[in-house]
């Protein structure tokens, strides 16, 4: 039986967190801004924030949409021990990917990020963000691209969870997404207070972005070889 720990979920948040999608999500937004008032820093953090709440709302609806369905499976008890071994699997597969684009970006033909064909219609929406209200806005339409290259790690998740039921879960489900978007309200942050600028932040994310899908990678296969062998 898999015992649902503090650590494990913190674990797969973090490998979550440092998504490189979805810190370029929020660059662009914040470029987007910049780009129309380059000097009305309040607006900068305000449209920050409400893009990352944006976020925050819609993955805590998904999470909670996923801990229903995992509790329906595995209410069957011979089911619940296969579902957590292949969610372990799952998250081996995923890991595997994100350690690959570390060493070889983009190589086999993918990479674990927003696919490519979606990316233009994702860039039209955040280009049109002008205030707070619009960044909340397209923070709703843009989760929906971003969950191909976010999703593994709170699938998993969402699955531990099941054992406790949709209404016990909120409680873990808002854990996880706060930690998942710490990043985005870090970077807003910084943007606001003028520690750096949006360029110096979208370089650095560009220059450590294999870095950040190995960290990923890494902590996915680890908690996936846990699952499978049903020490977690």
């Amino acid at each position: 039986m898999v015992e649902l720990t503090i650590p494990t979920i913190l674990a797969l948040a973090a490998a979550d967190s440092v998504n490189p999608c979805e810190l370029a999500v929020l660059v662009l937004a914040l470029v987007a801004i910049l780009t129309r008032d380059p000097r009305n820093r309040k607006k900068v953090l305000l449209t920050g924030l409400s893009f990352t709440l944006a976020i925050f709302i819609m993955y805590l609806i998904y999470g909670l949409f996923l801990v229903e369905v995992f509790t329906r499976l595995t209410a069957i008890a011979t089911v619940q021990v296969w579902i957590y071994r292949v969610l372990g699997a799952f998250g081996i597969i995923l890991g595997i990917a994100n350690i690959k684009d570390y060493f070889s970006y983009g190589g086999l033909g993918f990479k674990t990020e927003v696919p490519g064909k979606w990316r233009p219609s994702m860039k039209n929406i955040i280009a049109k963000i002008s205030s707070p209200g619009g960044a909340f806005v397209a923070g709703i339409l843009v989760s929906f691209f971003l969950t191909p290259c976010t999703m593994g790690p709170y699938v998993i998740c969402c699955g531990l969870l099941s054992g406790l039921g949709t209404l016990q879960s909120l409680p873990w489900l808002l854990l996880y997404n706060l930690i998942f978007v710490l990043p985005m309200i870090a970077i807003t942050l910084i943007v606001y207070l003028g520690f750096s600028s949006i360029e110096s932040i979208s370089g650095w994310r560009e220059s450590n972005l294999r870095l950040l899908h190995l960290i990923a990678g890494i902590i996915l296969v680890i908690i996936g070889a846990l699952l499978v062998l049903g020490i977690i």
